[in-house]
């Protein structure tokens, strides 16, 4: 019998507590209480302050919690089982469409707003392999005279996106469509900023992924072909003919890529203007521009 078998109806908080961190322990889940407790915080649609008003003896409905409990212990993503998560000042709607935001790829907006420091500046915004739209719409939330289209080769991860555009009041200064990085796009079309979070894991490097990417995320937004670069020649090779004379390209890397990025940029006429770390120090952003003339 699984987890998800037991009786139906309500129950106390601290039995259903109790049962779920054990049953995610028992899969090998990280933080099993901590987890045990925010499923049951979302699938009662509680705050984590009326969460915390509750009496541990009060009883509550137990069978959305306990479907929950057992999609987890097979490593869904947390993100997927409530189809939320949280992205720089945004909640956003997430589905195994794309990949779930992280908090690194913050790290991104917080290069554009240091290169970009005029709020009200009028920025064309193009994010290519958009997922659920949460750098685009990162961007246009801080600025608020920018408009932006977004890309992404699956249609569903398209909707999503315009999905969260219109759930973050941006749905009028947002676009999406679904295409191959920029084969979608008229030739002439530039952009004050050309953002994308592309697939860098090397194929060979797919099977020692977590359970929660491996098994659950798209495979095509994490594979970058066999050494991890197969996006960004492509992303380098299109960038100078995509951006304004003044314009930016601010791209995600994965760990031990940014020589391999400084090299592409130079082979297609850019210059790197900065690599930044993330939280844990590692290289995570690369900014480029045209080369100096």
């Amino acid at each position: 019998m699984t987890f998800a078998d037991h009786n139906r109806g309500q129950a106390p908080i601290e039995q259903l507590l109790r049962q779920g961190a054990q049953a995610l322990a028992e899969a090998g889940v990280e933080n099993p209480r901590r987890e045990a407790r925010l499923l049951l915080q979302h699938a009662l649609g509680l705050t984590a302050e009326q969460m915390l008003a509750l009496s541990p003896r009060s009883e509550v409905d137990q069978a959305c919690y306990l479907d929950w409990v057992a999609r987890r212990t097979q490593h869904e993503p947390f993100a997927y089982i409530t189809g939320q998560k949280g992205f720089w000042t945004l909640d956003l709607a997430v589905s195994s469409a794309s990949l779930v935001p992280r908090g690194d790829t913050e790290t991104l907006v917080s290069c554009v707003l240091d290169h970009f420091p005029d709020r009200d500046a009028p920025l064309s915004v193009l994010d290519l392999g958009t997922g659920t739209g949460c750098i685009l719409l990162a961007v246009l939330s801080e600025y608020k005279q920018a408009w932006g289209m977004g890309v992404d080769i699956s249609p569903q991860a398209a909707v999503l996106a315009a999905g969260n555009a219109a759930r973050c009041g941006l749905g009028g200064r947002a676009a999406f469509i679904a295409g191959s990085w920029t084969d979608a796009l008229a030739p002439e079309a530039r952009f004050d900023l050309v953002l994308s979070n592309p697939p860098y894991i090397p194929t060979r490097d797919l099977a020692e992924l977590m359970p929660e990417v491996r098994n659950h995320e798209p495979v095509r937004a994490l594979d970058g072909g066999r050494d991890g670069l197969d996006a960004y020649r492509l992303l380098c090779t299109d960038l100078p003919a995509r951006l304004t004379p003044d314009g930016l390209g601010v791209f995600e890397i994965g760990i031990g890529q940014e020589a391999d990025l400084r090299a592409l940029a130079a082979e297609n006429h850019l210059d790197v203007a900065e690599v930044r770390p993330d939280f844990e120090g590692i290289s995570r952003a690369v900014v480029m521009r045209h080369q100096p003339i």
